[in-house]
């Protein structure tokens, strides 16, 4: 009977010793995988400061823009209106707080009209008014325009690319459980639904 009695005590021993392994495990798991997300929200978070630095100097260009073209086309007010509308609307989308889950697809959107709305613009200019090609302002800002655009592109893309990362974590098995329970949510990409306008406006006029 001792003898039974101090087998149990051993299995008994083994048996908590392998649960609480099994529980310290887990805790180790839950815990790099809360840092790992963490770590994956921050990167998503900081790309998307590195592409919203691009867009306000983008916002920043747009006045001066439509002032110069304002001087060779003063009486294109429709035109110019919507280029300063969506701008106003991009800009209040950003200062809503445009990084998050529910109202990033509002930033986008704004983002998505100031392109349309501004590609118009130098389309236009481009084909009504070519003297503009001698004003030195307007080349000046044109240039600036381009390179900005460039730089969004590529903000933009490397945004995608932590999404998807970001994404996935949060939605695959099983570090969807502690995403769950840190509430976090898929984010939308910041992608153009028109093909044609993954390009960046082209505003140069050689």
């Amino acid at each position: 009977m001792q003898l039974l009695s101090l087998s149990g005590a051993v299995i008994g021993g083994i048996v908590g010793g392998a649960v609480a392994l099994i529980i310290v495990i887990c805790v180790i798991w839950y815990i790099t995988t809360h840092n790992s997300l963490i770590g994956l929200k921050n990167d998503v978070e900081e790309s998307f400061s590195a592409m919203d630095v691009q867009m306000k100097k983008r916002y920043d260009l747009i006045p001066n823009l439509v002032e110069t073209c304002k001087g060779y086309a003063k009486h294109e007010s429709e035109t110019f209106t919507r280029v300063t509308e969506a701008r106003n609307a991009a800009i209040a989308a950003r200062n809503s707080g445009g990084s998050s889950a529910a109202s990033g697809v509002d930033r986008i959107s704004a983002e998505r009209e100031l392109s349309s709305s501004l590609r118009t613009l130098l389309n236009f200019v481009q084909e009504q008014y070519p003297q503009l090609k001698a004003d030195s302002q307007f080349n000046n800002l044109s240039r600036q325009l381009e390179q900005v655009e460039e730089e969004i592109a590529r903000s933009r893309k490397y945004y995608n690319a932590k999404i998807k990362i970001f994404n996935n974590k949060i939605e695959k098995f099983p570090s969807s459980i502690v995403a769950n329970k840190m509430k976090l949510e898929r984010r939308p990409f910041f992608e153009i639904e028109d093909a044609s306008e993954r390009v960046a406006p082209k505003v140069k006029f050689d």
